[in-house]
């Protein structure tokens, strides 16, 4: 009894302190806009922007469109003041060429054979005055949609700050951190973490050249971030509009047409945090990415940072359910069937050592609204009980949200169904 009414204190401190530090931001992603990223199936109001064939498993890879509600129209002046002061600033003397005008905002979804939903982000279209035929997409870098993202995302940085990682540093610059994300869609990963984390250095390795192609026309992602196969960028200098929108961003990110076990290969890097997003038209989690024999995890132990090297990996739940089986407190959650557990012990076993060799440990979280599970091994976290890593990672989750100044709180994709891998 008398450590239950401990346990209950430690969350009451921690709903006040959260209550108590955070500001009320509107998040443009929250779930209640879902049936804005998606539509459905009777709506007509969506549009394809993007079709072509994937020769690398993907099938038919498109894009298609909804409009967004948010922001209202009373805001977008403050957005097009912003566009024209940057490109003041960055091409002095030039004022006469036009200001910006915004046309509207979207929610633009990746699919895979015109049904598995890949990717969701928002994007701005805007012109200038003196082009108005010319339109420029801008991808909305704060928003994530889709709570398996934000479940990502959050346990990752809440996990790496854990292990005394100084996440505040990279935060302002004053340290680099380099992250990895294997599988690219739409991109909002790699363009949120390199927005809010001003020593992010992202580099991003996606197989399909589709769907680069996708992100890049369709998606608003700087096409200045795509490379060669070389090493260099595939655009030597960044399009002016482009250095307007993603001056001090777009210089850290690196996207490369690759597959990931060549890509680790041939890059012999030190990642500090490691985000793993890759499933084909097929809706499935290639063998070879958690294969204990394979060339990719072994190659992706080597450079993982042996501190405090962090990985995050999205996985689909694989049992068949009911949504009786729900609560809405979320008591009763999605089990993990036979196929995450295989790919959560193998994980574990690669990057952490089967003799534990790693002072770390891996957990999993359930995604709240979506059959989604979220694998974190880390290590620099030590073992400990289930409750007390859960503490230490919830703390800690509450500094991460006031960092960033995320619009979204990320215990809500942290404690549901909180289980650690044995």
């Amino acid at each position: 009894m008398l450590n239950l009414r401990k346990r209950n204190l430690a969350w009451q401190q921690l709903r006040r302190l959260s209550t108590a530090i955070r500001q009320s931001i509107e998040d443009e992603g929250d779930w209640s806009y879902s049936s804005e990223w998606w539509g459905s199936s009777s709506s007509s109001d969506g549009h394809t922007f993007f079709r072509s064939n994937s020769d690398k498993g993907n099938g038919v890879v498109s894009v298609v469109a909804y409009p967004s509600s948010r922001p209202e129209k009373c805001y977008w002046a403050r957005t097009e003041n912003w566009l024209q002061q940057r490109y003041e600033k960055i091409y002095p003397g030039c004022e006469h060429e036009g200001n910006f005008r915004i046309l509207g905002y979207q929610w633009r979804n990746l699919h895979f054979n015109d049904d598995t939903r890949q990717s969701t982000v928002k994007v701005m279209a805007a012109y200038r005055e003196s082009d108005p035929g010319s339109i420029y997409l801008m991808q909305q870098a704060e928003c994530l949609a889709v709570p398996y993202v934000k479940s990502m995302v959050s346990a990752g940085l809440a996990t790496i700050a854990s292990c005394k990682y100084d996440l505040e540093s990279a935060v302002c610059g004053r340290k680099l951190m380099k992250i990895l994300c294997i599988g690219h869609g739409g991109g909002s990963i790699p363009l949120f973490l390199a927005n809010k984390i001003q020593g992010a250095e992202v580099h991003i390795a996606e197989i399909d050249p589709v769907v680069i192609s996708a992100s890049v026309q369709a998606m608003g992602f700087p096409s200045y971030s795509v490379m060669t196969p070389s090493g260099s960028r595939a655009y030597s200098t960044p399009n002016p509009i482009e250095e307007v929108q993603w001056k001090g961003i777009h210089e850290r990110l690196y996207l490369h047409e690759s597959d990931a076990e060549k890509f680790l290969l041939e890059n012999k890097n030190l990642y500090d945090l490691v985000f793993i997003d890759a499933y084909d038209g097929e809706d499935i989690f290639p063998h070879e990415l958690w294969n204990t024999r394979s060339p990719f995890l072994n190659a992706l132990a080597d450079q993982l940072h042996p501190e405090h090297g962090t990985v995050v990996v999205n996985l689909h739940s694989d049992v068949d359910f009911r949504d009786a089986d729900f609560s809405p407190a979320g008591a009763h959650l999605l089990p993990m069937g036979k196929y995450i557990s295989k790919v959560c012990r193998a994980y574990k076993e690669v990057l952490l050592g089967s003799k534990s060799s790693y002072n770390g440990l891996a957990y999993v979280v359930s995604v709240p609204w979506v059959c989604n599970t979220s694998l974190v091994v880390c290590r620099g976290l030590g073992k400990s009980s289930r409750d007390m890593v859960l503490k230490t990672i919830m703390s800690k989750s509450l500094v991460v949200e006031n960092i960033l100044d995320l619009p979204f709180s990320c215990l809500q994709y942290l404690k549901r169904g909180f289980t650690l891998v044995n």
